[in-house]
Parts: structure tokens; sequence; C-alpha cells
């Protein structure tokens, strides 16, 4: 019997590509299972300490879906550290100038907040159409 705990290594680490149709999807349901995918809990290899996820592209990000009332009640807020540098900003009006930025700042916050977190965003690739430049890479489509 091998009593030793198997431990993959950064170089061992095989990194597929997925493809999602964002369409009529529910924002935080999709974001999910997006950043399940980036940090690797899907493979058996899962170590909460290495970034082991897989690349996701997400398609149609214009199209996203959301419940309720939340294009005029959900805010997002920044600061600019300057006086009078408070700004706010409705989920409807990012989802009509930029909406990538929607769901890029709803996974982030379903990751870990350190430098591993930082890492595995980086391999989320957002687009509001869609066609995307990452054909070279053969994306299959995510379940």
């Amino acid at each position: 019997m091998n009593a030793k705990t198997y431990s993959v290594r950064e170089s061992e680490i095989e990194r597929r590509w997925f493809v999602v149709d964002a369409t009529d999807e529910t924002l935080g349901r999709l974001a999910s299972r997006i950043a399940r995918i980036l940090e690797g809990k899907h493979k058996p290899t899962y170590q909460p300490n290495l970034d082991s996820g897989d690349h996701v592209i997400v398609l149609n990000a214009a199209q996203i879906a959301v419940t309720r009332d939340k294009l005029d009640s959900k805010l997002y807020s920044r600061h600019s550290g300057y006086p009078q540098g408070f700004k706010q900003e409705t989920l409807g009006h990012l989802l009509a100038r930029r909406p990538e930025e929607v769901i890029r700042r709803a996974v982030k916050g379903m990751l870990p907040h350190n430098r591993l977190g930082t890492q595995q965003l980086r391999k989320l690739k957002i687009y509001a159409g869609s066609d995307h430049p990452h054909q070279a890479q053969r994306p299959e489509p995510l379940t």
C-alpha cells in the first residue's frame, strides 16, 4: 500500500480551453460555473494553492440575463481617492456601456481575493459579440 499523497506539479497541469455562450444565461449562475472552471475544481488534481484551472471564453456578453429589477437596483461603486471622487453606476448602465465588465466583476467576486485569484482571472476572455480570436486553441463548449 502506498501511503504517499500525490501532488501535481505546475509543469504537469494540462490546460484546456472552453467556450460559453452567455445568451439568456443568468449572470450569477453563469459566473459561478466559470469561476469553478478557472479555479480547476472540476479536475481530480485540484489543489487550493495551485492554479490548475482552464481557460474560458465567454461570447455574447451583451445578451446576459438578470433577474427581477437588478438592472436598476444593483449598483457598482468606485472611488478615485480624491475629494468628490465617488462614482456609482447601475448594472443596466454598465451593461450598455461595457458588457464584458459585468461578467468579469461577477466572476472576480467568486475567485480567491489574492494573487492566485488574479492569476486565475487572467485566463478569462470575454467578448460582447459572437466572434473571438482564439480559434487556434480549439475551444470546447462548456456543458
